[in-house]
């Protein structure tokens, strides 16, 4: 059973899935100068994603109606459902995801939980671990923002490097809220090389099931693969999900180099060829409206109209396939609870 933005759906009734993107979204930092409102130009719109960071305009797309004909194009190549990662923090809109769901046809999962600090009010960031596990639990079990729309994941929780008091305390009630809801979790982990395992002892220690966390960004954190096999070994899943981007830096940062598609997928044969096959996720993370489709970017359904085909290429096996594209998602998805 999954729980979408318009109800409780059967797994099987569920395709391909995207486990975490953006459809809904407002990731502008905090203090952020330039235009909010700006216009993309279709002369500037390359030089804007190569350094997607710096303008202000590129972080929010708050547009229902864009966001259902992203969705349409997504399902026009073969996609089947979309996990909005947009927690509080974010612009979180259930109301306008529900819509946007509703007018494509394209299942819609919520998430339940907070962003890193910098990005939550006074307010939130005061609250103990055990207000914010109550907190995390409504917003699966009854609805988010005051409605009664609710989520089937609890994250990307944020966490800084190095981590705050107060996401420390939302990872706790997130392995709480965990422990009451069966959902899973997915962790925007800091950009050190040692942030994967601070979450993961965090995590555990609250007593989270490893099985059902999510480690995000793969692509930033550990670019050519080294550390990931020992997160692996504890039976967290991994993800990789900037596919789509083929640049030379990490935008955040010219110090990160990064893979490109193939090497992604080099990557993960590999760690599947050790066993890990299904604990390794993939998205785009599309967070900028250069790499929405209506902008001129690659849209949500770049992986099944172009990665497939290199998956292809380095002689993907068809089981591999099969849980990358939707059997791991499906699994971290599923909810084990009697349909409402």
């Amino acid at each position: 059973m999954i729980r979408t933005v318009l109800g409780d759906v059967s797994s099987d009734a569920v395709g391909p899935i995207l486990l975490h993107e953006h459809l809904l979204f407002d990731i502008v930092p905090p203090g952020t100068t330039g235009d909010r409102q700006a216009q993309i130009r279709a002369e500037d719109r390359w030089q804007i994603d190569y350094r997607a960071n710096e303008c202000a305009a590129n972080a929010l797309q708050t547009d229902v109606g864009i966001a259902a004909a992203e969705l349409d194009h997504y399902a026009a190549d073969g996609g089947s459902l979309l996990v909005d990662q947009s927690i509080f923090g974010l612009a979180r809109d259930p109301e306008g995801q529900a819509r946007a769901s509703r007018q494509s046809g394209v299942h819609v999962v919520a998430a339940a939980g907070t962003y890193v600090e910098a990005y939550v009010p006074d307010d939130i960031r005061a609250l103990s671990s055990g207000a914010l596990a109550d907190r995390f639990t409504a917003e699966v079990t009854e609805g988010m923002d005051g409605t009664d729309i609710r989520a089937g994941l609890i994250g990307e929780m944020g966490c800084s490097w190095p981590m705050t008091a107060f996401e420390r305390r939302a990872l706790e009630a997130a392995a709480e809220a965990q422990q009451r809801t069966g959902a899973s979790i997915s962790v925007h982990p800091g950009r050190h090389e040692t942030a994967c395992a601070q979450v993961l002892d965090i995590l555990e220690g609250a007593g989270a099931d490893l099985g059902r966390v999510v480690l995000c960004h793969m692509d930033r954190t550990h670019p050519d693969g080294s550390g990931i096999p020992a997160l692996l070994e504890r039976g967290a899943v991994v993800e990789w999900d900037f596919f789509g981007v083929e640049s030379s830096h990490y935008w955040m940062t010219d110090e990160v180099e990064l893979p490109t598609d193939l090497g992604r997928l080099r990557l993960i044969r590999d760690l599947a060829d050790q066993g890990f096959g299904d604990q390794i996720a993939l998205s785009h993370d599309i967070c900028t409206k250069t790499r929405l489709r209506h902008w001129g970017g690659h849209g949500y359904g770049h992986i099944l109209r172009n990665v497939t085909t290199l998956m292809e290429r380095l002689e993907f096996a068809p089981p591999l396939v099969a849980a990358l594209l939707r059997d791991t998602p499906l699994r971290l998805l599923n909810l084990k609870e009697t349909p409402q």
